[in-house]
């Protein structure tokens, strides 16, 4: 049985208020709202003088756009990560394979004080010794300010500069569907900390490299449009990280350039990886792209969501083809 959202934040906040430490994880590689939550949390419980650490998993690094984020200074190599944290708090992390090699820590601290997971995402199974999992929240942002309120730990600017990030990565800059009421009240009361707003904007969305700009050049080349299904694709091969001289991390936003297409209701990046195909869905229709990602072990969200899979490129094209044609895309 699903506890509750508030009491689940009411269980995590006793917990969280009572520790005498804090070890804080995000997902591998981190995008804005797991970093930004993620280290928000970190500035909070160290302008307490709880003793926090803050890590993910390897490849530990970020994408150059969040460089500015206040607290990277302050992170903890996964190899140095405690083994068994007296309470182990994860952020926008839907399981507990997505914490890569922290997933030892996590299940000694699920198997002693605990284990918190925060998190807004619909796929997210519940991992925790205590799931706060608001599937309405734009950002796990949201949540972790909620935890804060609940505990009674004021905000910091540095703070207010990690939650922000976080919630303005995860509603295109407030243009997606996920952008309510709720958004912009924590929007103005973050801003209140004279954020920078336009220096992060310029970095989080606006300003890249221009080897990146070129690679973009050739992705968009290559998209491929599929009328029918109203379905859109274009790929990163492995051959064009080394041609272009970018990595990974630098093509995270080339998704929200692939969505613009006016013809397409589906859009999506496939991207080579070591591990497997890295596949992001993003919809402007009703389709459920979550559980279409969970067709192949991934989720997300309806209109966001993403998975990793074997094969090459065409086949897992292919095969998520065959997955939209199941679930009555273009019909």
């Amino acid at each position: 049985m699903i506890q509750p959202v508030n009491e689940a934040l009411a269980e995590a906040a006793d917990l969280i208020g009572r520790a005498s430490n804090l070890a804080l994880a995000c997902h591998v590689g981190p995008d804005g709202d797991a970093l930004g939550s993620m280290l928000a949390l970190h500035h909070l419980a160290l302008s307490q003088g709880i003793p926090s650490v803050a890590s993910w998993s390897e490849p530990f690094g970020v994408a150059p756009h969040y460089e500015f984020l206040p607290g990277l200074d302050l992170v903890t190599k996964p190899q140095d990560f405690p083994a068994r944290p007296e309470l182990m708090v994860t952020f926008d992390c839907g399981s507990l394979e997505r914490l890569g090699d922290l997933v030892p820590a996590a299940e000694a601290a699920r198997n002693g004080h605990g284990l918190v997971v925060l998190d807004h995402h619909a796929s997210n199974d519940r991992y925790g010794s205590t799931n706060v999992v608001d599937v309405d929240a734009a950002a796990t942002a949201v949540v972790v300010r909620r935890l804060a309120t609940r505990v009674g730990w004021p905000l910091s600017r540095e703070a207010a500069i990690c939650l922000y990030t976080g919630l303005v990565t995860d509603t295109g800059r407030f243009q997606y569907r996920n952008t309510t009421p709720e958004v912009f009240a924590l929007a103005q009361e973050l801003s209140e900390f004279d954020l920078p707003i336009p220096d992060m904007t310029r970095q989080l969305f606006e300003q890249h490299r221009f080897a990146y700009l070129q690679l973009v050049a050739a992705c968009l080349a290559r998209a491929q449009l599929d009328r029918d299904l109203k379905f859109i694709a274009t790929w990163v091969t492995a051959e064009d990280y080394e041609r272009f001289d970018v990595c990974l991390e630098e093509t995270e936003g080339l998704i929200d350039l692939v969505r613009r297409a006016g013809e397409a209701e589906i859009s999506c990046v496939l991207k080579e990886t070591p591990a497997g195909v890295r596949v992001s869905l993003r919809a402007v229709s009703d389709t459920d792209v979550g559980a279409i990602a969970a067709r192949f072990g991934g989720g997300g969200h309806r209109f966001a969501a993403g998975f990793v899979h074997p094969g090459t490129v065409q086949e897992v094209l292919d095969e998520l083809r065959g997955a939209l044609v199941a679930q009555g895309c273009g019909a």
